[in-house]
């Protein structure tokens, strides 16, 4: 049965694990929560105003003002915090849970059974960097290539064009070699940078069962095994932390883009905040008005832009400022009252977030110890965890959710039917997997998706399936990267300034979604059943052990699945305006002049990994496409 809030969905994941990490807390450091920043801007325009202070605004933020010339607001509608559920990296989930994240709930999913989901996305300083599992991940190759493939072969979105990027984004610190050691840790420090403020680093230890879990793909042929998370390959491999090395705590946008900038004259932050319109003249974006929180009252504030407005709001609420701004499709935005400014029917279309399912197993005979489980059941490993913590913060409470995991394509976990989906995808007739009235840009856009989805099955280099690895006797939530089903995010049209926007996952519209999960099932009990672990006498918990058909898994997936890893993209999608694009290759906003949006989304299709690194990389990229143009 699925969680009914995020914080029980954190407390969820992390019990797949069997890690306990919620019943026994890290050792206590204090907590102090800092006033919230309500101060008024200090000036009535700046050079850039960029509306949300999460992973991809402070980023730009930071780069734009460094010269110390350029004047950047942040207008951020959370608060900043100071927090241990922050900052702490252990259990990983600690900050995931209602006090720093917007309290929305999809609207119900007639594929689900009617269930409704919980939409998580971070509303603090900092975004959801501040409240993600904090894994660093990057896509494949195929994965960034495949965004430049809808504008032509020179497309500057692309892996090579990116990488850079990704390197300038992090500061990256090798993992401890004794550690490194004992669990066979590999990696390769040349995909990697170290100019950044932004940390990723390793945990001070690590469960020793992790080995023989990951020795165990060798068994599954077409399974590779990449030198390094960053190498932009598929396969099974080890990943870092976005974490300081020295201080042992979580790095993220705040820690990494606004603490070393906040005392810049030319850089100011505004939290408590709510931007609710950007203001136009003449097909120019000129500034926002915003609704500024006090204690006891609300002020509407305007302030221009003399360069650009930036929105980096995220996948949920940049479509809606757009849209209540009179940027969007025309017929959503007269049935709300709001005059159209320009038509641009691919806003809040596109949505796109990775599906998770629970697939327990537990190994009956799994006897290594320390597990994870010792860390709440074993009195003495549980001291000893604590005391090392305490005198040099290493040990297990450096470990956040996990550090390797399987990212695989369809070839591997599908070799006697991935041929078969891929046809019956380019069968399809897409344009009735959409919602009814879906403007011809958005159909035509969605089906060059489907194209490149068709040869994406059939690829070994696009991720479909992960698995995080747990290095105890039961794991079980599994990642679906590539999910087909296309959702909206738009305004209420009853209630667009004053309600949250509703946010339809639409999922499993696509039939072969439910295709690749049954294969990702099947998959997982391949891993356990029919490799080395069998000898470990694996017993199928979740789906039960009975439930085997094709049609049978489906139900289960129907009763079970829950649309959301917390990735959402695409509502604002980087595509030509022929295909239902939102901003072009250097995220200006289309029919605008000085209005752009850098962050998840304008990724037109997700990428089979985690999002925060490859939204720092866009940001890094838009900071220069911005300076470029000045």
């Amino acid at each position: 049965m699925l969680p009914k809030t995020i914080f029980d969905v954190a407390l969820w994941l992390t019990s797949f694990a069997g890690t306990g990490y919620a019943a026994f807390p890290i050792p206590a450091q204090g907590q102090h929560i800092r006033s919230p920043n309500r101060k008024t801007p200090s000036r009535s325009s700046y050079d850039y105003v960029i509306v949300g202070a999460g992973t991809s605004g402070l980023t730009v933020a930071d780069r734009l003002s460094a010269d110390g010339k350029s004047t950047v607001l942040v207008i951020e509608n959370g608060k900043l915090v100071d927090s241990p559920s922050i900052s702490q990296v252990y259990p990983g989930l600690g900050a995931m849970g209602p006090a720093w994240s917007y309290h929305i709930n999809s609207v119900r999913q007639p594929n689900l059974n009617n269930r409704s989901s919980p939409v998580t996305v971070g509303k603090v300083v900092g975004g959801s960097s501040a409240i993600n599992a904090m894994m660093t991940v990057r896509g494949t190759s195929e994965d960034y290539d495949r965004w430049g493939s809808f504008f032509g072969k020179d497309s500057p979105w692309s892996w090579e064009g990116l990488l850079p990027y990704f390197k300038k984004a992090l500061s990256f610190s090798p993992p401890d070699d004794a550690v490194a050691k004992s669990v066979n840790i590999t990696y390769d420090a040349s995909y990697w940078g170290n100019s950044s403020s932004v940390h990723t680093s390793w945990p001070r230890f690590q469960w020793p069962a992790l080995a023989a879990q990951y020795e165990a793909f060798r068994d599954i042929p077409g399974v590779d095994f990449p030198s390094d998370s960053g190498s932009g390959k598929a396969g099974v491999y080890w990943f870092p932390t976005f974490m300081d090395p020295v201080k042992i705590e979580r790095s993220y946008a705040r820690t990494g883009h606004f603490d070393p900038s906040s005392n810049r004259t030319n850089f100011e932050l505004v939290t408590d905040s709510k931007v609710t319109k950007i203001t136009l003249d003449g097909g120019v974006a000129t500034g926002v008005s915003f609704e500024q929180r006090a204690e006891n009252s609300t002020s509407i504030v305007t302030i221009e832009a003399n360069k650009e407005v930036i929105v980096a709001a995220g996948a949920i609420h940049s479509p809606q400022l757009l849209q209540q701004s009179g940027i969007g499709p025309s017929v959503l935005l007269e049935a709300a009252g709001i005059e159209a400014v320009v038509d641009l029917p691919g806003v809040g279309q596109n949505f796109q977030d990775h599906p998770m399912v629970f697939a327990s197993t537990v190994l009956q005979n799994f006897s290594v110890h320390p597990n994870p489980s010792d860390i709440y059941s074993n009195r003495s490993f549980s001291a000893w965890a604590q005391e090392v913590w305490k005198a040099n913060k290493t040990g297990p409470y450096t470990l956040g959710v996990g550090n390797v995991a399987a990212w695989l394509g369809m070839p591997a976990i599908a070799p006697d039917t991935f041929e078969e989906i891929a046809s019956k995808l380019e069968e399809l007739d897409h344009a009735t997997l959409l919602p009814d009235g879906t403007h011809p840009t958005v159909i035509a856009g969605y089906k060059a998706q489907m194209k490149n989805m068709a040869a994406a099955i059939r690829s070994p280099n696009t991720a479909f399936y992960n698995h995080v690895l747990s290095g105890g006797a039961s794991t079980g939530a599994m990642a679906y990267l590539h999910p087909l089903s296309r959702g909206t995010v738009n305004i209420n049209v009853t209630d667009p300034f004053g309600s949250e926007p509703l946010v339809d996952y639409r999922a499993l519209t696509n039939p072969i979604d439910l295709d690749i999960l049954v294969e990702i099932l099947r998959f997982t009990k391949r891993y356990y059943f029919e490799t080395r672990l069998r000898d470990l006498a694996p017993r199928q918990v979740q789906p039960p052990d009975s439930v085997n058909e094709p049609e049978d898994l489906k139900e289960f997936l129907r009763r079970n699945l829950n649309p959301s890893y917390f990735h959402p993209v695409g509502t604002c999608a980087m595509m030509p305006r022929e295909l239902g694009g939102v901003v072009d290759e250097n995220l200006k906003v289309y029919g605008l002049e000085r209005l752009r949006v850098v962050d998840a989304s304008i990724m037109p299709v997700l990428v089979g990994a985690n999002t925060c690194q490859t939204t720092y990389a866009i940001a890094e990229k838009a900071a220069d496409l911005i300076k470029a143009d000045t």
